[in-house]
């Protein structure tokens, strides 16, 4: 039986760590929020992107998909992996992607062993090969938000909750493909080159998109492209080479706290304050916590700046 994994974010930063430390080389993700393909082509070589929407509990299985056509021989000749296990769909997405641009990223060597092994494999021994790679999990478990009110091995979700699941989207072989291991085979959506990657998926997925009521707006986008410090150093730009090695420690702490359980830390602060107040009186106090309200509020106003956020979209451009 396999051990269990835990749920992860969408994020760009737990999404480009968590391949770093697979031993994967010069890539990283960047989130997209608009539907633009111009957005997309201005990150430079985009290899594919990985789609975060509400799942339908309950849905009945379709012999045909909505949108596209399957391919059974993609599933075969292609990394396809059959999802066998909860929660592991976001990593899985990921490497749907990686694995099969194995000739344009450097993958490393833990990563080829694991594509190297599977290659003759149907999608289900895949996917149960891949849900049992004790590296694979480890790394996936270490971005997992800390919990301290929670069992981690979660119980199957019902029609009542609200269940995420990661889809992937990428070029092979001429190929738009959807990657999604809850489907029998990979999507073909038509012709597609790499260069024209951007222009063909963004249809795909405000199709996709305009399926659900016009309420609901709980979608990611996070796309994977060569890492964009390699791009700043052939430029020149050292200001943006900055901010991208800000955002990369920005990242790295935001990494750090995800594995912590700080609810005995809140509780002894609480406690302290509370003796604080006591010792030193109401106006003391209220002076006390005026400053650390202050301290605060400057401390988020960096993180948002050394983040990218309208930054990197103006640098981007530019480019």
């Amino acid at each position: 039986m396999s051990a269990s994994w835990n749920t992860i974010e969408s994020d760009a930063g737990v999404f480009t760590y968590l391949l770093e430390n697979l031993g994967v080389k010069d890539v990283q993700f960047v989130e997209i929020f608009s539907l633009d393909a111009d957005c997309l082509h201005q990150r430079g070589p985009v290899y594919g992107v990985i789609f975060l929407f509400k799942y339908p509990v309950g849905e009945k299985v379709r012999e045909t998909p909505v949108d596209g056509t399957f391919d059974y021989d993609a599933a075969e000749s292609r990394f396809f992996a059959a999802q066998t296990i909860q929660n592991a769909c976001g990593t899985q997405a990921l490497l749907s992607v990686l694995l099969n641009k194995d000739d344009s990223i450097d993958i490393g060597p833990q990563l080829r062993e694991f594509k190297d092994f599977t290659g003759a494999f149907p999608a289900d021994l895949r996917g149960e090969a891949l849900s049992n790679s004790e590296l694979i999990r480890n790394v996936h478990n270490s971005f997992a938000r800390a919990s301290p009110f929670a069992d981690e091995a979660q119980r199957l979700a019902t029609e009542e909750d609200d269940v995420y699941h990661f889809v992937a989207y990428t070029e092979m072989g001429g190929k738009l493909y959807e990657l999604d291991g809850l489907k029998p085979a990979p999507i073909s959506h038509g012709s597609c080159s790499f260069e024209e990657f951007p222009n063909k998926v963004i249809p795909v997925l405000q199709r996709r998109i305009e399926r659900y009521p016009a309420q609901e707006i709980r979608f990611n986008l996070v796309a994977m492209v060569r890492d964009l410090r390699i791009r700043a150093r052939e430029i020149g730009d050292e200001d943006w080479l900055h901010q991208e090695e800000q955002k990369r420690s920005a990242w790295q702490w935001e990494n750090a706290l995800r594995r912590h359980n700080f609810i005995d830390f809140t509780g002894e602060t609480l406690k302290g304050a509370v003796r604080f107040k006591l010792a030193g009186g109401e106006a003391k106090y209220a002076e006390w916590v005026e400053e650390a309200t202050k301290t605060t509020s400057t401390r988020l106003t960096e993180r948002r700046r050394f983040k990218g956020g309208v930054n990197e979209e103006e640098r981007v451009t530019e480019q």
